[in-house]
């Protein structure tokens, strides 16, 4: 089964290369529109961030992203500064299906962070990471390496692209939902990729984002 998703993910990369190419053209361009555009926005945001709490308004981790290449993204800060050292992650190396990455109570956030949480707003230094080519706006979630190091090997296959601000598993559940369906949904999306899937990907991110489902 792992053989068979692996050849037919590597084979819709390899038939795709023109679309691609289309997508990342398409990446550079929209993120640089979006971070012109919303400069005021990180502007605003980075103001309540420090007027909230104490520490930077950029919150840098080290994310695995295609070709297994580690990287670093950029999120606006929503926890404590001391949040990376109270961090605790319940993995059972033999159950990774079961694992969900996100709490609903996690008490190292803060109540700037919250807002930026459920509006999905420290998702957009992003936008920066699309611009340098580490990112694309659509594609799996990139994957922090405490969690890679015990993936099965069929769920590597996820690594085969660009990792993406949102993706198909954002949109049907985002923060929310196992690892194992996150999986299912990212190579579901690597199998099925198209520009057109993509801006479909898209418009249904905004809507749930403004319905905040599954966002905490």
């Amino acid at each position: 089964m792992e053989k068979s998703i692996e050849i037919d993910v590597k084979e819709k990369i390899q038939n795709k290369k023109i679309q691609f190419f289309i997508k990342r053209i398409s990446d550079i361009i929209l993120s640089f529109i979006g971070i012109i555009v919303l400069s005021p926005v990180y502007l605003i945001v980075a103001i309540a961030i420090k007027l909230d709490s104490k520490g930077p308004v950029i919150f840098k981790q080290i994310r695995v992203g295609r070709n297994e290449k580690n990287f670093i993204i950029f999120k606006f800060r929503t926890m404590e500064v001391s949040a990376e050292e109270k961090r605790t992650l319940n993995i059972d190396p033999e159950n990774m299906d079961a694992f969900v990455f996100q709490s609903k109570s996690d008490s190292r956030i803060t109540k700037v962070g919250k807002f930026l949480r459920s509006s999905s707003l420290d998702e957009l230094p992003q936008l920066f990471n699309v611009l340098f080519g580490t990112m694309s706006l659509v594609g799996p979630r990139p994957e922090i390496p405490e969690v890679v190091q015990y993936y099965p090997k069929a769920y590597y296959q996820r690594l085969l692209v660009l990792p993406g601000i949102t993706g198909l598993a954002q949109i049907k559940g985002r923060g929310e939902i196992e690892l194992g369906k996150t999986i299912f949904y990212d190579l579901t999306y690597i199998n099925n990729f198209s520009i057109g899937f993509d801006v479909k990907i898209l418009v249904d991110t905004v809507f749930k984002v403004f319905k905040k489902e599954g966002a905490f």
